[in-house]
């Protein structure tokens, strides 16, 4: 059986070149880490495009000196915007999104130098509206600095997330330690901010993503994407599934956010599309039923022992899939 082993990063536990790996040496498959803009990206994209990765000492969320990493490719700089500035690198304690900024991501975009950047926007600790970055850049004022625009005219905003600009900080506020009030305050602030700014990104879809970063780079000439059908394509995914007879994904927690543009939602998509059958594998499943295309669902569920529950998850889920696989459309 060719089977193709697709998952995206177990959060806080395993990265998807991690996860893709372990499925692949418990089962001979072929390990292709996905992503949809947010973590394992920088996994993902570097495992099609090669390159190298660096780190650079940026601004972090809350002003102090971080280290960021991005991967430099061949005309390429990809970067996650939670290296800079995502709610990771913020203690709990200190969550704040009226104090967090995206200094550090702008930082990082300058230090892509003339390549295009591939930007991916999840796990922020921001509801800035790309303020910023757009400082970081040169661009604010009456004399935008013309480096810090051609940056923004050469990137790639991975979005996971289809929120509009306005919605963000009733959608993500919360989980980034905004209290009801500052909800108010933040929803007010964005609503002036786009008043500001040189393009009305207010209906754009995804112009919410990372709290408004990637609706105000849009501003500036960014092209906003959607990541996990972006990262797809880059990665020859279609092309790999032609070869497949079992596609292996999963992520930390399998839920109804995982079917709505993200990565694992879209790998169920792009193989019941081919005919090609999946099993899961998962930390905790969540949902009432299997998606159509799904045969088998195997849960993992001791985050301290992750490496070991993946690799027999994936073994359980190719024995169960085997019993029912399908014929093959071909």
């Amino acid at each position: 059986m060719r089977i193709l082993c697709a998952p995206t990063a177990f959060k806080e536990t395993l990265s998807a070149s991690e996860a893709a790996r372990i499925m692949a040496d418990a089962t001979g498959g072929e390990p292709v880490p996905v992503a949809d803009g947010g973590d394992g990206t920088l996994d993902a994209l570097e495992s099609a495009l090669g390159g190298r990765r660096v780190r650079r000492r940026v601004t972090g969320p809350l002003g102090d000196p971080v280290d960021a990493e991005m991967l430099l490719a061949p005309g390429v700089a990809v970067i996650e915007m939670a290296s800079a500035s995502g709610l990771k690198l913020v203690p709990l304690h200190r969550r704040d999104p009226l104090r967090t900024r995206t200094w550090g991501v702008g930082e990082l975009m300058s230090a892509a130098g003339s390549r295009r950047v591939w930007l991916g926007v999840g796990g922020s600790a921001t509801v800035d509206g790309g303020l910023g970055a757009l400082a970081a850049l040169g661009v604010l004022g009456p004399r935008p600095d013309p480096a810090g625009l051609a940056v923004i005219r050469r990137t790639t905003v991975l979005c996971d997330v289809r929120t509009r600009f306005l919605d963000a900080p009733r959608i993500f506020g919360p989980q980034k330690g905004a209290t009801p009030r500052q909800v108010r305050l933040l929803e007010e602030w964005l609503r002036r901010w786009s008043a500001m700014l040189p393009r009305d990104i207010r209906k754009l879809d995804g112009g919410g993503a990372a709290g408004g970063l990637a609706g105000g780079l849009a501003a500036f000439g960014a092209r906003l994407v959607a990541g996990a059908p972006f990262i797809l394509k880059a990665v020859h995914f279609d092309r790999r599934l032609r070869r497949a007879d079992l596609v292996l994904t999963g992520e930390g927690r399998f839920d109804a956010t995982s079917l709505v543009g993200k990565a694992p939602g879209e790998v169920i998509v792009a193989a019941r599309s081919r005919g090609v059958p999946v099993a899961v594998v998962c930390g905790r499943w969540s949902l009432p039923r299997r998606p159509r295309g799904v045969i088998a669902v195997v849960e993992s569920r001791d985050p301290a022992r992750a490496r070991e529950g993946v690799a027999r998850a994936a073994a359980e889920a190719v024995r169960r899939a085997a019993k029912v696989r399908p014929s093959r459309r071909r």
